[in-house]
């Protein structure tokens, strides 16, 4: 079952952050396991595997966990990088369908409560070498608010308000658990100029991190995590 080399699960494997992440792990020796709804398992490699899931459903995520264990091992890194955003009228924003509210906030906090939940039953079987890492993609919208993009902030806010809670309680357990969001310089949102390479390299350093640190990274392309005061 559970293979020498480590195992990091990436929900959501997206083109940009997904891929670079994967990539970063792997060179540093990691088996990689991808999930996400475009997947097709037949494309799964001997050192990364495929599995098709829809993180709208968050009853999918068991199935996940468990076939990962079962060809690839326990993963020691869990990433959370699925993201759901439907657009509402900025002036009315409690007029989004519910249909659609529901799915954002399933793929934005619900299903990355299972999948938190899964990493941690996981954590508890690994060695104490063992990196015991979880991280959710995040942005700036856990500290701000962007009109259009209610439904995505309050899913962001929530996953971040579990991400803190969960730092504080395990973290004497040797679980990390970390909210990440890339910033310019100035501390302002990367919005669609994130840097996949970027989260790639930070990622790869938070898992290699022995002890939990600030549970909300922010961080900067090229110069790592940064502290920004609150908007």
């Amino acid at each position: 079952m559970p293979a020498t080399s480590p195992v990091i699960l990436i929900l959501g494997s997206g083109p940009n952050v997904g891929q670079h992440v994967a990539r970063a792990f792997a060179a540093k020796g990691y088996k990689v396991a991808l999930a996400s709804r475009s997947l097709k398992e037949e494309e799964s490699t001997a050192g990364q595997l495929s599995i098709s899931s829809d993180l709208s459903d968050p009853d999918t995520i068991v199935m996940v966990f468990s076939k990962v264990k079962a060809l690839l091992g326990i993963p020691s890194v869990v990433l959370y990088n699925a993201g759901a955003a439907s657009q509402n009228d900025k002036d009315d924003p409690l007029s989004l369908p519910l249909i659609e509210f529901t799915r954002d906030l399933n793929i934005n906090t619900v299903t990355a409560f299972v999948a938190a939940q899964q990493a941690i039953l996981g954590f508890k079987q690994l060695p104490d070498s063992a990196s015991k890492t979880f991280i959710y993609t995040g942005n700036i919208l856990n500290t701000t608010t962007i009109a259009p993009l209610m439904s995505l902030g309050v899913g962001k806010s929530a996953t971040a308000h579990m991400i803190q809670s969960a730092a504080s309680a395990y973290q004497d357990r040797g679980f990390k658990f970390y909210y990440s969001d890339e910033r310019k310089a100035d501390g302002s949102a990367a919005y669609f100029d994130i840097s996949g390479e970027a989260h790639g390299k930070f990622y790869a350093e938070l898992a290699e991190h022995k002890l939990q640190g600030p549970w909300q990274q922010t961080f900067v392309k090229g110069i790592g995590y940064k502290r920004f005061p609150a908007n």
